[in-house]
């Protein structure tokens, strides 16, 4: 019997769900024992990603397809490191903060790695490591956050339709439209699913 490829989204993201600890932000925060998470699980929340070739991004025709099927005009870099980011420690609790934007947040890690924590149909968390080379794309509405791991350091491309908007909603914010629209495509799907599963 043939084994299946290995995907080689895996080699730069894993997921696992989190425990509840107040340790520091950036240990990896697993549940003992571990639980890990498929790719195709993240995909089932929304959360889609890519293993890309980061010492080509300026020429690579995968990224270049990517972001001409998804609209990708805006692309800058964002530099997380207490070096480069002025107001680092306060800039780390702001985006540990649990919020969601009205649009996609996609980032690209062309260097270093962190962590993108995202919130499962029955709201618990679910940290997604994203190493060099990862691309990742959270859908408008889902509920995250993001810090470094213990290494500090990562630089990340931005990418985004159109003209950049990095407004957070902090949560609760459960009346705003791009919320409403993920709960019904991914949440209220899911919950449609399994009462059809169970009728079966």
């Amino acid at each position: 019997m043939a084994v299946p490829d290995k995907d080689p989204r895996e080699e730069v993201i894993q997921a696992w769900y989190m425990d509840d600890t107040e340790e520091d932000q950036r240990l990896p925060h697993h549940l003992e024992p571990k639980q890990y998470l498929s790719l195709q699980q993240l995909d089932e929340l929304g959360v889609l990603s890519w293993r890309l070739d980061e010492d080509i991004y300026e020429t690579d025709e995968e990224l270049m397809k990517i972001r001409r099927d998804r609209n990708y005009s805006y692309m800058d870099f964002c530099e997380v490191c207490p070096e480069k980011l002025p107001n680092y420690e306060e800039k780390i609790k702001s985006f540990y903060e649990e919020h969601l934007h009205t649009d996609e947040e996609i980032r690209y890690c062309v260097s270093g790695s962190g962590y993108f924590d995202v919130r499962d149909l029955n709201d618990k968390w679910i940290r997604v490591w994203v190493k060099k080379g990862a691309m990742i794309v959270l859908p408008a509405g889902i509920y995250h956050r993001f810090t470094l791991d213990s290494d500090n350091y990562i630089k990340a491309m931005r990418l985004f339709v159109g003209d950049p908007v990095w407004t957070p909603h902090n949560r609760p914010n459960d009346h705003l439209p791009a919320r409403k629209e993920y709960l019904k495509c991914f949440v209220e799907k899911e919950a449609g699913n399994q009462a059809v599963d169970a009728a079966a």
